[in-house]
């Protein structure tokens, strides 16, 4: 056995690297990335994720712009750096086994929303019959609160703001004020569905609140 060999399947990463390049670069046309925003990861395995490189253009990923941590968001075998919310997606790829999945987008819906919505702490969307494409939910006479939290640099004491919030009950995603949009599910076509469930219906919302005045 090769002592330098990776401690993760590297087949797997270059696979798991290609499906976060082609869904990024959708992500990216659709303007959901500005300015080198937002960080998407896959789960590796049970010790490892592949994570975007900070400050990467998400438009144009390459291979060598997805890297590997652990899930205490440490680089392996690799001296780039991580996004600095890095922490975000390790604590549901540890907490959550089914979790396979992580996109964090800076939509202008998303951005808006946050800040419109974040003295309320939630911003709630109830009888859209879009809610089933979240996983669990199979009416739309339901309402799920959208959870907004205060931004801060801090990144141990924002993902313990989230723990609190998974304790809560079933979460899909969550707004962090004046920032933008996380998401997860159980694979990426899961976490775009819930990512793009969740951008078309806050931008209901927000056209509902301009129509009222």
């Amino acid at each position: 056995m090769n002592a330098f060999a990776p401690p993760y399947d590297t087949a797997r990463l270059a696979v798991l690297a290609e499906q976060i390049i082609v869904n990024v670069r959708e992500l990216a046309a659709a303007g959901w990335t500005p300015a080198t925003s937002s960080n998407f990861s896959r789960r590796l395995d049970d010790r490892h994720a592949a994570i975007t490189v900070s400050g990467r253009d998400k438009g144009k990923l390459t291979p060598a712009d997805i890297m590997v941590v652990d899930f205490d968001g440490r680089a392996v075998g690799s001296d780039h750096r991580p996004s600095a919310e890095t922490l975000l997606h390790t604590q549901l790829y540890r907490r959550f086994p089914d979790i396979g999945c992580v996109l964090h987008t800076h939509s202008h819906n998303q951005t808006v929303a946050s800040r419109l919505y974040g003295g309320a702490g939630a911003m709630r969307l109830e009888g859209y019959e879009l809610l089933k494409a979240f996983a669990g939910n199979h009416t739309h006479e339901a309402a799920i609160d959208l959870p907004v939290l205060p931004n801060t640099q801090d990144m141990p004491f924002l993902a313990a703001q989230v723990e609190t919030l998974l304790d809560a009950g079933p979460q899909w995603g969550y707004l962090i004020d004046g920032h933008g949009l996380y998401a997860w599910g159980r694979d990426m076509a899961e976490a775009r569905r819930h990512l793009d469930a969740f951008e078309f219906l806050i931008g209901c919302e927000l056209d509902l609140r301009r129509l009222r005045g």
